[in-house]
């Protein structure tokens, strides 16, 4: 994919934005018609605290489903790393070490994760779902499958502090959004994500080395879900083995919601903002509603089915632009 190209594409987002900024207001308008605690600053200060995990996972996941990849291990690396934190913690790692140790932990994953890809060529999808359930399993091991109370107040306190008013959770979020959206949009290593994801042939001839990329992807989708079980074991004071179940799924489609084509080549940081924000948001009425449980198992998944619809449908017109425009040079 060339500059021109590249170029082309990122012109055709601003109108799937202005259509997620409508879903998001009808999603929103609906809910709080059926529900008048929906619409409150305190239900929305709650809507972002449940998106700072599926958010921090979603950077991830919009990163490799760009350059044509897809990590489903996400989920299980957020639990194990919610009791890796908790048996840390109880054994007197002070909490700041812990965060890192257990974001190193999530890079190690994402580093056999890539190097399952790159050398065994394996497909990402059956790569990371082999490591999806060992990593669980590992989760369940270390704890002797019973959650594990942690008492530590400083990391309890970045989970529940709130400042001026906003929970650490979501202030962690948006700067990781921000870092991370800059990353996408204004380098290097940014534009190269794009290319692979277009074409990893066009890429090698570039210069670039799509498998050293590979593993810095799924090294930074690790240590970012690594993260968010880190965060949900300050909020619930204790490390889940059963935490996270589909939260991967959960991050693919706000990632494709926000109009990252699951063809890769095509995404924005911002457009999985409003993403998570319309699936959150989405969630969260659903259980307000009352809703039960197994039928918002099958709503959640006819959100992914109209992602993927519309990822389809974008997809088919950005081709027919990029085939007219051809044929009129």
């Amino acid at each position: 994919m060339n500059k021109e190209n590249l170029k082309k594409l990122k012109e055709s987002i601003p109108s799937d934005r202005i259509g997620l900024m409508i879903a998001l207001v009808i999603i929103v308008g609906v809910f709080s018609y059926f529900n008048r605690y929906y619409f409150s600053a305190t239900n929305f200060i709650n809507i972002l605290v449940a998106a700072s995990l599926i958010g921090l996972v979603a950077i991830g996941e919009t990163y490799l489903v760009i350059a044509g990849l897809v990590d489903l291990s996400a989920g299980s690396v957020a639990a194990f790393a919610s009791v890796l934190s908790a048996v840390l913690l109880i054994n007197g790692v002070p909490f700041i070490l812990t965060i890192i140790l257990v974001m190193i932990a999530g890079m190690i994953v994402g580093v056999f994760n890539g190097f399952f890809v790159n050398q065994l060529q394996l497909e990402p999808f059956i790569a990371t779902l082999a490591s999806m359930s060992i990593m669980r399993g590992i989760a369940y091991i270390i704890c002797g499958g019973k959650p594990k109370f942690i008492v530590n107040e400083t990391f309890i306190k970045m989970g529940n502090y709130r400042l001026l008013g906003i929970p650490i959770p979501v202030y962690i979020l948006i700067i990781g959004f921000i870092i991370f959206g800059i990353i996408l949009a204004k380098t290097r290593f940014g534009r190269s994500i794009y290319v692979i994801g277009g074409n990893k042939t066009a890429a090698r001839l570039a210069g670039l080395n799509p498998k050293r990329i590979t593993i810095i992807l799924y090294m930074i989708s690790g240590a970012l879900a690594a993260l968010g079980g880190s965060l949900l074991a300050a909020r619930m004071s204790s490390g889940q083995p059963s935490a996270s179940v589909g939260l991967e799924f959960d991050a693919i489609t706000a990632a494709v919601l926000g109009g990252t084509a699951f063809s890769g080549g095509v995404g924005t940081i911002f457009g999985t903002v409003l993403g998570v924000l319309i699936l959150q948001g989405f969630n969260t009425g659903l259980i307000m509603l009352s809703v039960p449980v197994f039928w918002q198992y099958v709503a959640r998944g006819m959100l992914l089915l109209i992602a993927l619809a519309f990822d389809y449908y974008r997809k088919k017109v950005r081709n027919r632009k990029l085939l007219q425009e051809s044929m009129a040079i």
